[in-house]
């Protein structure tokens, strides 16, 4: 009776806050496509009824299935489009095809005060040339203060298994990583059940070959800017020099350790072949020791761990630099940017969208406090309680959060993942997602990893990190959209999917470093491209900063 009774009045503050009226409204059936595999929810959601009583609102959601850019490219030329499109990491390419309409035709103070509060500060960064928005960010955009409690983004992954069972070091480079999972394949060829670890995974399909390509930047201490390096201290003129770094001696010194590792055993030549889902599965069986990927892109394969109780198989964060004994100097980490709003990516509303009204006051209304809560915390008294004004969880409830099973009769993910929303902290002083609330977060987490931050002296998996810089003012420079030079950039990323594999793969240093040559031969004129138009759009935007 009590979790009705939290519903009902959850619903009722809602409605009496709502700036229209649903009854008025006839029911409608909002086609969906997400830009990344998913599940479906289930028919009896709960938060999906809540919408749909709410607001009139039903969802046809479709997850991608098979290649993006293809799948993109099939409805771009059938105009075959949703209401409400999210086109991942490809987005610019529904942007420059017209398929999406402009949202500022829509938000306005007075209207949709929710939506223009959100982004009203932003509003120079992420419009284009003619001011036009077209999606507004789905994370990055924090209310009263970040909060970091992990590494949310790029990152060399590793067991903690890895960690304790050399009695918890502290790695810090490159060769420390690799010299470890050498060890413990060398201990622990296989797991309990006898199936056989993998050292090092490396991710390659589509646009996710960021796992391949990205780490340079990284191991150079530097935030992530996409395919290029940028020199964070300007010259006398102002000018932050920028260049592409995949086909430099720092990237070679990379990939000659993947070669080391490849003869070595530690990485499976299916690795780069491997689609998403195979991925997935092999982190979620718990024998891949190590990869470098972000946070978010593997989350499913985490939750499938916790759930089957393998906590020891899930993963830490690790800001891994070259030493000293590369020649590239004393190299100090920054992995962790200042927030970076999610410029074009989220939900779009398309052309061929019949009530994009009805999507703006929707999203209004969900961007409110109250349906935020509901959104990332559930309903009180069901999903949390309330004590001496602190969102809180028992073991329970926290850790049903983490089920996939769960989730997908107890929250609107797939809306919630793609929509605009609040992070950072509430104005009562309460973390907008739970997993930032400092009383949930090392209290409630198992005590498997209680005890592995507990043997480093850390409370979180930030600890293992250096705080994070201030955001530059070009921002990431992965966000700036590329069409412009779409084919050249097309061509400068193939030759990298198509190379960076088979010089990891060379039997010797002899072959690695004739491999080397023909890439860097290959790639150079449409890195030259790359380089000039990254520079430029860099430029820019320090000086539009600047004004």
């Amino acid at each position: 009776m009590r979790k009705i009774i939290a519903a009902i009045l959850a619903l009722a503050m809602i409605l009496s806050l709502c700036s229209f009226a649903v009854a008025e409204q006839e029911p409608i059936t909002v086609t969906v496509f997400r830009g990344d595999p998913g599940d479906q929810p289930t028919e009896d959601n709960k938060i999906y009824k809540m919408i749909e009583e709410q607001f009139g609102i039903k969802f046809e959601i479709e997850f991608l299935a098979g290649d993006l850019d293809e799948t993109l490219g099939t409805k771009i030329a059938g105009e075959d489009y949703p209401d409400l499109f999210d086109g991942g990491n490809s987005a610019e390419k529904l942007i420059n095809a017209g398929a999406l309409i402009n949202l500022l035709d829509y938000i306005n103070e007075e209207s949709t005060p929710n939506l223009w509060n959100h982004i009203k500060d932003l509003l120079p960064q992420l419009v284009n040339e003619n001011g036009e928005l077209f999606i507004i960010p789905n994370y990055g955009i924090n209310y009263n203060a970040q909060i970091q409690m992990a590494c949310n983004g790029p990152a060399f992954f590793i067991q903690k298994q890895v960690l304790a069972w050399d009695n918890y070091p502290q790695i810090k480079t490159l060769d420390q990583y690799f010299d470890l999972i050498e060890r413990f394949i060398a201990a622990n060829p296989t797991d309990e059940n006898g199936a056989k670890y993998e050292g090092f995974a490396i991710l390659c399909e589509d646009w996710r070959h960021f796992c391949l390509i990205n780490p340079v930047q990284h191991l150079m201490g530097q935030p992530n800017e996409g395919e290029v390096y940028i020199n964070r201290t300007a010259d006398e003129n102002g000018i932050y020099a920028v260049e592409t770094f995949i086909d430099k001696p720092y990237a070679k010194a990379y990939y000659a350790k993947l070669n080391e590792a490849y003869n070595k055993g530690l990485i499976n030549p299916d690795t780069f072949t491997m689609t998403y889902d195979q991925y997935i599965a092999k982190l979620s069986a718990g024998t891949v020791l190590g990869m470098f990927d972000q946070t978010w892109d593997f989350g499913t394969a985490t939750a499938a761990l916790e759930t089957a109780g393998m906590y020891k198989n899930t993963y830490i964060a690790l800001p891994l630099v070259y030493d000293e004994s590369y020649g590239f100097g004393t190299i100090s980490e920054q992995y962790l940017n200042g927030a970076v709003p999610n410029k074009d990516r989220g939900f779009g509303i398309s052309v061929n969208c019949e009530y994009p009204e009805r999507m703006i006051q929707l999203f209004e209304a969900l961007l409110s406090d109250e349906w935020q809560k509901i959104l990332q915390w559930g309903i009180e008294g069901e999903d949390y309680y309330v004590e001496n004004g602190r969102m809180l969880m028992t073991q329970e409830q926290y850790s049903q959060r983490n089920d996939a099973t769960w989730k997908m009769a107890n929250t609107a993910l797939t809306i919630w993942e793609s929509a605009p929303k609040k992070q950072g902290t509430q104005d009562d002083g309460n973390a907008w997602a739970p997993a930032d609330q400092g009383e949930n977060y090392f209290a409630l987490m198992s005590d498997y990893d209680k005890e592995f931050l507990t043997a480093y002296g850390y409370l979180k998996p930030a600890d293992f990190f250096n705080a994070p810089c201030e955001l530059a003012p070009w921002g990431e420079a992965w966000q700036i959209d590329k069409a412009p030079i779409q084919d050249d950039y097309d061509k400068f990323l193939l030759i990298q999917d198509q190379q960076l594999p088979k010089i990891i793969m060379s039997a010797d240093q002899a072959e690695l470093d004739t491999n080397w040559d023909a890439f860097v031969t290959e790639i150079a004129p449409y890195a030259q491209i790359y380089t000039d138009f990254m520079q430029a759009e860099v430029t820019k935007l320090v000086e539009q900063t600047a004004e």
